[in-house]
């Protein structure tokens, strides 16, 4: 199967908007994505593309690690979706490689997840308590991940964007 990854366009919406309903099975990740895209939320969206059918998607939004010294922007990953019926084959794991290399290109510090705990660390993602960095929710601490990509973060905690408390 022949897997394109490229960047999101606005004829994709309505694409990506299905993609999260059916691989959430509710309406909440794809009100998500417009609410960061209405909201110039998105450092990248991607979609997976197989024989010109979107498939996929995974998007990236700035995050914000607040430590006792200072705030540094990384990004965040998700929601991150693939169809039901592409799923398990690849999809997945070609939208998280390509977004984390556009993440480094950027020179983004760090990259947070949270996600499947038996999945992200296939990628890199470790958890992110071995820092002494929390989530601004309270979340299971193996599903809160990160990737450090310039150096070693220092502890604190992770604040995601507004658009994500105010999804209904």
């Amino acid at each position: 199967m022949d897997v394109t990854i490229r960047d999101e366009t606005p004829n994709d919406e309505l694409a990506i908007r299905e993609v999260n309903n059916q691989a959430f099975g509710q309406p909440l990740e794809g009100r998500l994505v417009d609410k960061l895209r209405e909201h110039d939320g998105v450092l990248v969206s991607l979609v997976a593309v197989v024989y010109e059918r979107v498939v996929g998607h995974i998007l990236f939004s700035p995050v914000t690690l607040i430590t006792d010294t200072e705030e540094v922007t990384g990004a965040g990953l998700g929601p991150m979706g693939v169809l039901p019926e592409f799923q398990r084959v690849g999809v997945g794991s070609k939208l998280i490689l390509s977004g984390s290399e556009r993440m480094k290109q950027r020179g983004v510090p760090f990259i947070v997840v949270l996600g499947h705990a038996g999945y992200y660390p296939l990628f890199g993602f470790r958890k992110a308590s071995e820092y002494g960095i929390v989530c601004q929710w309270e979340v299971p601490e193996e599903a809160f991940m990160i990737m450090p990509i310039t150096g070693r973060p220092l502890p604190g905690l992770v604040r995601y964007r507004a658009e994500f408390m105010d999804v209904t």
